[in-house]
């Protein structure tokens, strides 16, 4: 038996949580670690559950190691806002630190070594919880760490990114079993040698195969000529200004930076999340002098689309959903949103709205049930308080292409992304603002997310950032072209449209579906089994 101490086990836990940031993108980035991240946690909760000590202590120092993560990986938050940076770091670690405990919970009904497979089942089916629920937050989800090293994620064409949360986890869990036996001294030879084997197999024939993807995969030749605009404007002391002069100062840079490098071949111009930031009904759009200026602007550009991020309002006769507000100058409703403008090159205009939204700043949790939670928003300029969203992903077509808007935080979920492809989306076009958080990891690991949607769906991704990294990405997650931190930019590149779905495309998180229900299953089962005890059948 491993023997650990009050203090070994909670150095152990400092070291789980140490080894997850180092293993993150761009907060030590030494991806191999994440291969052994899991262990020192796995060998305190084993030493627990062999001393029967409180299950309450596999909490404490689970909640040590997940809140040392969220801190470690996301401190970057903290430059934005500082109390929605604490609640944070607290909500989403406790909230992995009960996952963690409900595995050690059901596993000690288990008699075998096979308890431990309910953590990858558990674990997996949180994080695709983690995309669908009121305190979304897929951040962190362990998948994520490969986006930097695509080439041995090229199987996240069929799996997504759980696929890479259910490979780092078995890898964990076969190393510690190693471990455990070697130091509890088990003879089994033979055994060994299974783990042994069965270890090299997950580790050799994922990235193997991984390559092998990687280096035969050829794109089909269709290519589409896009302009993405950097102007990086402060978010803090210029971009959010007062007046229609601010806004056409704003617009006039990103016009002058996009005539620099359109060319009659050009389909698509590019310019970041709420670049009109000014809000206005989307009724009166065609009336707004800043669309006007635009069409103007534009005229030189030919036959070139353009996208930007906008402000925008709806107006409703009766209540639309729970954020309708009511006109404080007369009867009806109205919705905000952060939104993607479409100018096409007959000038007609398209709007779609974000649909995933930032937990604090542009939604608030559960106000369909906690009404004055609404109070608690951190307004950062442009849309803010709960927005209105879309009630499915949609697509956009116009110069005979079909493409995938995303804004921001849309970027990281993979399964809103699967759908719009689904939908026809030949490309990804992403439009985002990352000047929030500072030259920290944040902006980085944004924009390395946005490699494994190529990757997943086999689409080719643009990306606007009002500052870094405004980029353009190849269907294998290859960054092709890119711009830097807090520099006024623009660039040019030819992105191959697709439209062969993978099976991730047809399919989403399946793995993640999956898991969830075999999850919640086992988690009623035990439940049920509780209760019977608790009151048994006469």
């Amino acid at each position: 038996m491993i023997e650990l101490t009050r203090k070994k086990r909670y150095l152990l836990s400092l070291l789980s949580g140490v080894l997850m940031i180092v293993s993150f993108p761009f907060t030590g980035s030494i991806t191999p670690i994440v291969f052994v991240s899991w262990i020192p946690l796995l060998l305190v909760e084993n030493t627990i559950s062999v001393k029967k000590y409180r299950s309450t202590k596999v909490l404490v120092h689970a909640l040590i190691v997940f809140i040392l993560y969220n801190i470690g990986t996301t401190w970057w938050i903290w430059n934005a806002d500082e109390a929605g940076a604490i609640l944070a770091f607290l909500l989403n670690g406790f909230i992995m630190a009960l996952v963690f405990f409900l595995f050690h919970a059901v596993k000690k009904r288990f008699k075998t070594k096979w308890g431990y497979a309910l953590l990858p089942i558990l674990w997996i089916g949180f994080e695709y919880l983690h995309y669908n629920w009121e305190l979304s937050y897929p951040w962190l989800n362990l998948g994520n760490v490969f986006s930097i090293f695509p080439m041995v994620a090229q199987w996240y064409s069929i799996t997504g990114v759980l696929g890479g949360t259910l490979w780092v986890l078995i890898v964990n869990l076969l190393i510690f079993f190693l471990l455990k036996n070697r130091f509890e001294k088990i003879p089994n030879l033979k055994y060994q040698k299974q783990l042994v084997t069965l270890l090299l197999s997950f580790l050799v024939i994922p990235i193997s195969a991984s390559i092998y993807s990687y280096y035969s995969y050829n794109e089909r030749i269709n290519p589409v000529e896009i302009v993405a605009v950097q102007p990086n404007i402060d978010p803090y002391n210029e971009k959010f200004g007062i007046g229609e002069q601010s806004q056409k100062t704003q617009l006039d840079k990103i016009y002058s930076l996009a005539d620099k490098m359109v060319t009659p071949n050009t389909k698509f111009v590019l310019a970041p999340e709420t670049s009109i930031w000014q809000s206005f009904f989307e009724e009166d759009l065609k009336s707004q002098p800043f669309y006007q200026y635009t069409i103007g602007r534009k005229q030189i550009w030919g036959a070139t689309d353009l996208l930007i991020g906008a402000s925008t309002l709806r107006f409703f006769k009766d209540k639309n959903s729970d954020v309708s507000r009511k006109l404080e100058s007369g009867p009806g409703f109205y919705e905000s949103y952060n939104s993607s403008l479409l100018v096409n090159s007959n000038n007609r205009p398209f709007i779609i709205h974000k649909s995933k939204l930032v937990l604090g700043v542009e939604k608030v949790p559960f106000i369909s049930y906690i009404p004055w939670l609404e109070k608690l928003v951190i307004d950062k300029g442009g849309a803010s308080g709960t927005l209105g969203v879309e009630n499915e992903p949609k697509v956009m077509v116009s110069n005979n292409t079909i493409f995938a808007p995303c804004i921001c935080y849309e970027s990281i979920y993979g399964d809103f992304v699967s759908k719009q492809v689904k939908k026809g989306a030949e490309l990804i076009l992403i439009i985002t603002n990352d000047g929030w958080w500072g030259d920290t990891p944040g902006y980085k690991q944004h924009c390395s997310f946005a490699r494994l949607r190529a990757i997943e769906n086999r689409r080719s991704v643009a990306r606007s950032a009002n500052t870094a990294i405004s980029c353009f990405i190849n269907q294998r997650g290859d960054v092709i072209k890119e711009t830097k931190w807090w520099t006024e930019d623009v660039i040019r590149g030819e992105l191959n449209k697709n439209t062969q779905m993978t099976f991730y495309s047809l399919h989403g998180d399946w793995l993640g579906k999956l898991f969830l229900y075999i999850s919640c299953s086992l988690l009623i089962y035990e439940l049920i089994k509780r209760i019977s005890r608790l009151f048994p059948l006469k």
